[in-house]
């Protein structure tokens, strides 16, 4: 599997499962500040995350095949 594809269905994999969590979490009934403010966190801890990924990468030299 391509590398780009692997770390998007993670990112989006780990926002689906902080957003379940934190409805979970949350007391209802929801109003859309409360929705607002999910999808705020769960965007903060996925781009936090892969910039993370992204700087810990070890880099490729330019005559590495990709793939």
């Amino acid at each position: 599997m391509n590398r780009t594809i692997a770390l998007a269905l993670g990112m989006v994999t780990i926002f689906a499962v902080t957003v379940a969590i934190l409805l979970a979490v949350m007391p209802g009934p929801h109003k859309s500040t409360d929705y607002l403010v999910i999808g705020c966190v769960a965007t903060l801890l996925c781009l936090l995350l892969l910039f993370v990924v992204l700087i810990n990468a070890p880099k490729r030299s330019k005559t590495e095949p990709r793939g």
